[in-house]
């Protein structure tokens, strides 16, 4: 007989505009079955002698005057990942929860329950109910079947890396010379311990080192707005293979879709706060860079794959042009009725058509099958046309891997 598995801890972050609503919250947590409950003004350990962060300046100081609840709650019964479906209802349930009484939820953290409880920090407990664990709904819920896909998309090859890597070289030189008047996410190209370094084992190594080059981690800032125009340009190279086009097509869809994917992710913070949202200044003019490029690529349509031709309809959206050539073409790619990729292109057309009413059921169609979908769409704070542009590029992207034929590893 197999050993049961261990439970399963999760700690909720709460943040709440009074010690009033912060312990209100943790009383509804506790009455749920949390084990361990905790309730500490903002930035409590900055004013702790014993602790590393005192004294230190704030890391959130808009949130100055405000409360945090922290509480554990614990499951059992099942593997880690036979919980998912339910324990993405229990984040949806908490984020209901801080909503309820003026605030937001601010994050989670798991792992296992004897782990979570023995470093949970007791400061400021509120609640506490030993061996407490969450009840679990018999049978656990499971997520929605996914519908078929559409059918393949021509394969494209990514190419040999080093020849990849050469062709990447020669459009920075040709736009740039040399490395003294090169975009910081560029000039590395053109060092000279880049030229005589190890050569990459795979196409898609370098060209994750080349996306963080000018996104790290996917952050727009200065320097991502200065190398839009390189990658433009690289989409453009047909010396670049077709597959590492589609690739870099992919990140500028996501470069374009930063400022709404961070909307739509602090929709509940940025109400609570009662203010207004404003993407930064770097993720504006990225998207503003990649739009003054798009008629160029767009140019290229009739010559392009129908998987480049998708990924462009989506880039368009994300821009907010109206270019019917896209709009027009997107209808005439491979559809077919009750697939995923009909959902994803029905966002993309209520997208590029700006109809509004049309987003509605193009988001409930991709919310009944798509958990990431229906998890951001469950705070009535989030617009959904931004919703729609923050989920575009990751829909898109699964939808066109089946496009991508990537090379084995070199040995």
């Amino acid at each position: 007989m197999s050993a049961a598995p261990p439970a399963w801890g999760v700690q909720y972050t709460l943040s709440l505009p009074s010690e009033d609503a912060a312990r209100a919250a943790a009383a509804e947590l506790s009455g749920m079955g949390h084990r361990l409950t905790a309730v500490r003004a903002h930035d409590h350990f900055r004013f702790v002698p014993s602790s590393f962060w005192y004294g230190k300046p704030s890391m959130d100081p808009e949130l100055e005057g405000w409360w945090q609840v922290f509480s554990l709650a614990v499951y059992s019964g099942y593997e880690r990942m036979a919980l998912e479906p339910f324990l993405r209802s229990e984040r949806t349930r908490m984020a209901r929860v801080a909503r309820a009484h003026c605030g937001f939820q601010q994050g989670y953290s798991e792992g296992h329950a004897v782990t979570a409880e023995r470093v949970f920090q007791r400061d400021g407990l509120v609640h506490e109910q030993a061996d407490a664990e969450v009840a679990l709904p018999s049978p656990l819920p499971k997520d929605s079947v996914r519908p078929p896909a559409g059918p393949p998309w021509k394969c494209s090859e990514v190419g040999e890396p080093a020849a990849v890597v050469q062709a990447v070289v020669a459009v920075a030189e040709r736009m740039y010379g040399s490395a003294e008047d090169v975009p910081d996410a560029v000039g590395w190209l053109l060092d000279e311990e880049f030229a005589f370094g190890e050569p990459y084992g795979s196409t898609g190594e370098f060209l994750g080192d080349l996306a963080d080059a000018v996104a790290h981690q996917g952050t727009c800032t200065d320097t991502t707005v200065e190398a839009v125009p390189f990658l433009m340009e690289l989409v453009c190279d047909d010396n670049v293979a077709p597959g590492s086009r589609l690739v870099l097509l992919g990140d500028l869809l996501r470069l374009a879709a930063s400022g709404p994917a961070a909307e739509v992710s602090l929709a509940d913070r940025i109400t609570a706060l009662g203010g207004g949202w404003e993407e930064s200044a770097a993720e504006y003019l990225t998207r503003r860079a990649i739009g003054s490029g798009l008629p160029r690529l767009l140019s290229r349509w009739e010559n392009e794959s129908d998987a480049v031709r998708f990924a462009l309809a989506a880039l368009t959206a994300l821009c907010g042009s109206r270019d019917q050539r896209a709009l027009s073409g997107l209808a005439v790619l491979p559809t077919p009725a009750g697939s995923s990729r009909a959902d994803v292109v029905s966002l993309v057309a209520a997208l590029l058509s700006d109809n509004r009413e049309g987003l509605v059921p193009a988001l409930s169609g991709l919310a009944s099958w798509s958990p990431r979908v229906a998890e951001k769409a469950a705070s009535p704070n989030v617009d959904l046309q931004s919703l729609g542009l923050a989920i575009l590029p990751d829909l898109v992207l699964e939808d066109v891997a089946s496009g991508i034929a990537t090379e084995p590893d070199l040995p």
